[in-house]
């Protein structure tokens, strides 16, 4: 088995050596079968050259690491969303995903039609909002352990909506409570930047019921912000759009990168998470593990591997240049079975985006 892993990674390695547009790439990652491994990208949908050759990156990441589904925060269409567009701007540019057996689950952004929640494709089984299990072994309870997403609607937060995720919550006994919807609760975007009254309404909610990380977009870049009272938010914001020095200085980035397009593949392994920022040339980013503050007892973010420490500002650091390696993927992919959750009917599509409610007093 040791001489087939090896001889795979050297076959690996001579096939992004010799394309001219595909560059060697370390994962930084475990890539263990028993982690639960999955993609995140936002603002991804127009469909331009930008998001297509950051697809064609993630297809050869997943060469190396495996990652079984994709959590989509938003705008995943972008303008006219004919059964032409959904071909241009998502079938297409992912079908080598799709072909491996990948699944992607969306949430909705305030470009898009709230309809998308009934396309076969984005697995939101007509809901606006809803939760799945991410599991390296397969389908397992709503009490049980693991990682379980919840998939938000931060368009139009009402009440049943709040109800729902309060209820879902509390019910869940997984050990990893994973977050993701579009607007970022803290961001340094000069253009958007953090969604106070979206805050106020959610991160009560998420204290209350042990959320450990949020994933967001909206701002389209890449930042890492500090751990806010033990929980890791990410705006994962530039899939497939990008506004170069959008990021402001403020003390709470440790790590922003606005420069190019990019992604974040996480690996989730017992108490830790592993993540790896990668840009659309393949440059690694932004690195590290996040240990799950239930069991640290408090929230630690470290470098998995040697090298400085994370910045401590919000300034854009310049790509490092890629490093040609042999990274060892799993020998047989692991096929995560995240399945949505029954959740209550939800309002009716509306064409327009509503002003989000205040957060009621408890």
């Amino acid at each position: 088995m040791t001489a087939m892993r090896r001889a795979r990674s050297a076959a690996l390695l001579f096939a992004l050596l010799a394309g001219p547009s595909a560059l060697a790439q370390t994962i930084t990652l475990p890539n263990k079968d028993s982690g639960v491994r999955f993609l995140v990208m936002g603002d991804t949908g127009r469909g331009d050259s930008g998001q297509y050759e950051t697809a064609r990156m993630m297809a050869t990441v997943h060469g190396m690491f495996p990652f079984t589904f994709v959590v989509m925060v938003g705008d995943n269409m972008y303008g006219a969303d004919t059964p032409g567009d959904y071909v241009k701007k998502f079938e297409t540019p992912y079908k080598p995903l799709m072909d491996k057996g990948v699944k992607f689950y969306a949430a909705l952004g305030n470009h898009d039609n709230p309809n998308q929640r009934f396309y076969k494709q984005f697995n939101m089984n007509g809901e606006r909002f809803y939760t799945f299990r991410g599991s390296a072994g397969g389908l397992a309870k709503l009490t049980e352990g693991g990682v379980r997403f919840f998939a938000i609607d931060s368009n139009y937060l009402d009440k049943s909506e709040l109800d729902w995720l309060s209820k879902e919550l509390a019910a869940s006994g997984s050990d990893w409570k994973i977050c993701f919807f579009h607007h970022p609760l803290y961001s340094s975007g000069k253009t958007h930047g953090s969604a106070l009254e979206t805050r106020a309404v959610l991160e009560p909610l998420f204290l209350k019921d042990n959320v450990s990380v949020v994933l967001a977009g909206h701002d389209h870049f890449y930042e890492r912000i500090k751990p806010q009272k033990g929980i890791l938010h990410f705006v994962v914001g530039a899939g497939g759009s990008l506004r170069r020095g959008d990021i402001r200085r403020t003390d709470m980035t440790d790590k922003g990168f606005d420069q190019d397009y990019s992604f974040m593949i996480v690996e989730i392994d017992g108490d830790d998470m592993y993540f790896q920022a990668i840009s659309r040339k393949g440059e690694t980013v932004d690195s590290g593990v996040f240990k799950r503050p239930a069991a640290a007892g408090t929230a630690v973010v470290a470098s998995p591997t040697p090298g400085p420490p994370p910045r401590s500002d919000d300034e854009p650091s310049a790509s490092p240049a890629p490093v040609a390696a042999a990274p060892s993927p799993s020998p047989s992919p692991v096929v995560a079975a995240p399945s949505p959750s029954p959740t209550p009917a939800p309002a009716k599509a509306k064409s327009k985006t509503k002003k989000k409610k205040p957060a009621k007093k408890a």
